[in-house]
């Protein structure tokens, strides 16, 4: 038996187009039906309806031979019907008799599928008020099986969707709906939606589907404390991790800086006692010495760098020197030179007592000297009477004899290259000691140092060395005789008399000389009656140190032997001179009297005017 399905669908351009939809149905005997409640082929057959028709018709076709007489004599009639998938169970007792149509005289249940229109929803949109979707919170729905559409409420609303207002919001919280949407705690309807949450006091990790508990009351606490806890505990192990990265980058540039510096080749002469005047501090030593660098423990600051008061752990006083720039180019040599200079020993030069390595520019530690530097004790020597001329003079010697003792009492010569009155210190008891030996260098035996820079400090400057860079001993003759000048004049190396146009004091100096005014430039305080040939050897001594000629300076072995005579001859006429002042003095005015010579007079005044000088015991 044959049963077939005939619908007709429209094409593209409104065509109607034929669809067949069949199934075969077999049984030649009744024994051949099965007990089966499917239609599966033996006395029933069921095909699909189609979709998308306009109409349809069923028919039942016996196919001969097939169907013969002996099947009609035990199964007379057959059926075509259309029915809802599931609504009909087959029995066999259908093919040999009338129970079929004793069963379903009504018929059979339909579900009609049926759409709106014949556009889509985005079509359908466009159409203003014949648009099907009428209520508030509805939503439109593509038909897959053909054109139109449907409507349907959203999630959370029932009713009507093609009328105004046909969708209302369900209650989600009252029966029957409870058990659709369930909540084990409180539960609270919004629009189209709800929500579910415990009590105070009570909590669930999924209120719906898991009844809530009475909660901890420490719970939030702790969490929260292990929480910080655990975040602190990060913290701190990244910053220990960091401090820790710090500590060995430090540690290795420290290493690096060590041995850029030659510090190892220094530690192994000490090792080997080859060196035994000479300690290696380490960075944090200088550190902790100085207060981490305070600025209050800074005693002075120059071209070269910054020297600190430093306070060592056996509570022996240190200057520490921090330099801008490494002095030297190579290695061996910074070394070499850094050995020589502690190895000096010379009451009149400041002591080097060890060097800090670790550092970019390597740090100096020399022996702290008290009473600051002969500049300030010239120029600024404010409260106190000017410094007696003995006084001047012995330091004076003191400094060159230093110089001396560096020029030719080493291996190699040092040349200083910076020497002034701000490079003399005084000691508790006023000792000359000759310090910063920042621009100095060492030379070979007669021979001299080309230089690429000027290194210096104006008004000191030898004029030769300017014009052909070269550093010698002579160099520093030169700068000494600017010092002497310092020492008797009263005036700085470059200064300002009675106008702002700044003077250079060797230049004024030798101008005088040269026209007979030497008294005008010279420090009336220490200018009295008989001291006039003693002035004038050392004004002559000082213009011969400031040569333009490196060659006609005398060296500072002469320049210490001339002042150690000077000093001689001075002491015996200054006894005389001392004596007749002490008579002139008694019932005078406490503040001493200067001897000012007038512009007119020969170099120096020949009249009872006498200056009070201090007396020394030489040494």
């Amino acid at each position: 038996m044959l049963g077939m399905i005939l619908g007709v669908t429209k094409g593209k351009n409104q065509l109607e187009l034929p669809i067949v939809n069949s199934c075969f149905s077999f049984c030649t005997d009744a024994s051949n039906v099965d007990d089966s409640t499917e239609c599966a082929g033996m006395g029933c057959c069921q095909t699909p309806f189609p979709g998308n028709i306009s109409s349809f018709n069923t028919s039942c076709t016996p196919i001969p031979p097939i169907y013969n007489a002996s099947i009609q004599s035990f199964s007379p009639c057959s059926y075509s019907f259309i029915a809802e998938v599931n609504s009909f169970k087959f029995d066999r007792s259908y093919v040999s008799s009338t129970n079929f149509r004793s069963k379903y005289t009504e018929g059979f249940p339909l579900v009609l599928d049926w759409v709106v229109g014949n556009g889509s929803c985005s079509e359908a949109t466009k159409i203003g008020s014949q648009y099907a979707c009428q209520a508030m919170n509805s939503q439109c729905i593509n038909v897959s099986n053909g054109p139109g559409y449907r409507c349907n409420c959203s999630q959370g609303y029932v009713g009507s969707p093609y009328l105004q207002g046909g969708c209302r919001d369900i209650n989600e919280c009252e029966p029957p709906n409870q058990s659709l949407y369930p909540c084990k705690g409180n539960c609270r309807n919004t629009d189209g939606s709800y929500t579910c949450s415990c009590p105070s006091g009570f909590r669930s990790d999924d209120p719906q589907s898991i009844p809530c508990v009475r909660a901890d009351p420490n719970k939030a606490l702790k969490v929260a404390l292990g929480t910080s806890a655990g975040v602190v505990f990060l913290m701190v192990c990244m910053f220990a991790l960091r401090a820790e990265y710090q500590k060995r980058k430090l540690a290795k540039e420290k290493e690096r800086f060590f041995d850029q510096n030659g510090g190892q080749i220094l530690y192994h002469q000490i090792m080997s006692k080859q060196v035994d005047t000479l300690k290696i501090f380490t960075q944090d030593d200088l550190k902790k010495a100085t207060n981490d660098f305070d600025k209050s423990r800074e005693v002075g600051k120059g071209g070269h760098g910054t020297v600190y008061k430093g306070i060592l752990k056996d509570n022996k006083e240190v200057a520490v020197k921090r330099s801008k720039i490494m002095n030297v180019a190579e290695t061996d040599e910074f070394v070499q030179e850094i050995i020589i200079l502690s190895q000096t020993n010379h009451r009149n030069v400041v002591r080097l007592l060890g060097c800090c390595l670790e550092v970019e520019v390597p740090m100096l530690v020399y022996e702290f000297i008290r009473n600051g530097t002969l500049f300030h004790f010239i120029h600024r020597n404010y409260g106190s009477r000017p410094p007696s001329l003995d006084t001047r003079l012995r330091v004076a010697q003191e400094s060159a004899e230093a110089l001396a003792y560096l020029h030719l009492s080493t291996n190699r010569p040092i040349v200083h290259g910076d020497v002034k009155s701000m490079n003399i210190l005084l000691d508790e008891n006023y000792m000359a000691k000759v310090t910063d030996f920042g621009a100095s260098r060492m030379l070979p035996k007669d021979e001299v140092q080309f230089m690429t820079l000027v290194q210096g400090t104006m008004g000191y400057l030898d004029p030769e060395y300017l014009q052909e860079r070269k550093l010698t001993e002579k160099s520093d003759v030169y700068s000494f005789g600017v010092v002497l000048l310092e020492l008797i004049t009263g005036k700085t190396a470059i200064y300002h008399d009675g106008s702002m146009e700044a003077k250079n004091l060797a230049s004024s100096f030798l101008l005088a000389m040269k026209d007979g005014s030497l008294d005008g430039i010279l420090d009336a305080s220490i200018v009295s009656t008989g001291m006039e040939m003693l002035l004038v050897e050392v004004a002559e001594m000082a213009s011969m140190c400031l040569s333009t000629r490196g060659k006609e300076r005398p060296s500072m072995t002469q320049v210490a032997d001339k002042l150690k005579a000077l000093r001689s001859t001075w002491r015996e006429k200054l006894v005389l001179e001392h004596g007749k002042s002490e008579c002139l003095i008694i019932g005078s005015s406490p503040t001493p009297l200067m001897l000012r010579v007038p512009p007119q007079s020969s170099m120096f005044s020949t009249g009872a005017q006498i200056s009070e000088v201090g007396i020394e015991t030489p040494r």
